[in-house]
């Protein structure tokens, strides 16, 4: 079971199902979309905004016309993994923009990193400069992407998976 997991129904999945593709869709177009009305419809989107379910929403920028191409996954392996190191590395991971999304893995290696730059030189500045000068960083192995086949955002899941 999922910590701090919310109890959704039919109508609240249908409501993410909807802005999760949409996320300026009116509440008067989200109520026809899900059939209910607009007073109930706004009650749970605002119920589902103030639990924390909806975190917020943002625009979608397309990385290749913005001239970053390059992704790269990083694997990160620590000198040290007590909390306060792992703490360390955290912070400092927040502070480097290249770094899209960074995730504590359990298994051969401590991190893994997405890292999105404009170019291999541009990557290897980042590499040298910011990634191996974070806190403990022990080594780091690179696996460059050769293409995106599937890279979205996370959408609801239907039923209690």
């Amino acid at each position: 079971m999922v910590e701090n997991a919310f109890d959704l129904d039919g109508f609240d999945r249908k409501i993410l199902d909807v802005i999760a593709v949409d996320g300026r869709i009116t509440v008067t177009d989200l109520a026809k979309r899900i059939g209910l009305s607009k007073s109930p419809t706004q009650a749970r989107l605002r119920r589902l905004e103030e639990t924390g379910v909806v975190r917020g929403y943002r625009a979608l920028f397309d990385p290749i016309r913005l001239g970053r191409d390059h992704v790269a996954f990083v694997e990160v392996k620590l000198s040290d993994t007590r909390e306060s190191a792992l703490a360390a590395f955290n912070k400092a991971v927040t502070q480097i923009p290249e770094i899209e999304q960074c995730h504590l893995i359990a298994g051969s290696f401590d991190y893994l990193l997405k890292v999105r730059t404009a170019g291999m030189g541009s990557y290897r500045l980042v590499l040298a400069e910011k990634l191996s000068t974070l806190p403990n960083v022990a080594n780091t192995s690179t696996y460059v992407a050769m293409q995106a086949v599937k890279e979205e955002a996370v959408a609801p899941q239907k039923g209690n998976s």
